[in-house]
């Protein structure tokens, strides 16, 4: 699959941020897996938070796959929060029988950034120095 039908995963400081804003089909959800798998593990992430607030309906397969995601992220050290969860999708989810174990969800980006570990201090030091030498040069 090429790069253009996938989801971006963009790293603030020590998280990551998914934001789904297309109706996933099985393919794009199966490549978002690896993608954010070899980011968690490329950067250290400690935290990963996906906004499925563009998603207009979930399946069994997609429900699978966030449950599935969030267990590889945890195996990689780092937290993940769902959050954005329309009121539809999550009817439908529990309607599926699915109830997302180990997938802890937020209603909003900043709830669910208040719920992720917080950046240690080397991390802090890190974001600092990139950003003081992107500035100077």
């Amino acid at each position: 699959m090429d790069r253009v039908n996938r989801i971006p995963i963009l790293k603030l400081g020590h998280l990551l941020l998914v934001s789904i804003q297309v109706d996933m089909h099985d393919r794009m959800a199966l490549a978002l897996q690896e993608d954010l798998a070899e980011r968690i593990s490329q950067t250290g992430a400690r935290g990963v938070l996906i906004d499925i607030s563009g998603l207009e309906f979930i399946d069994s397969f997609i429900g699978r796959m966030l449950s599935d995601i969030a267990g590889i992220a945890r195996v990689l050290d780092a937290e993940t929060v769902v959050v954005g969860m329309r009121p539809v999708v999550a009817i439908t989810l529990v309607d599926l029988g699915l109830t997302l174990p180990g997938v802890r969800t937020a209603l909003t980006v900043e709830r669910g950034m208040a719920m992720l570990p917080p950046p240690t201090a080397d991390e802090d030091l890190g974001d600092d120095e990139e950003a003081e030498d992107a500035g100077g040069r």
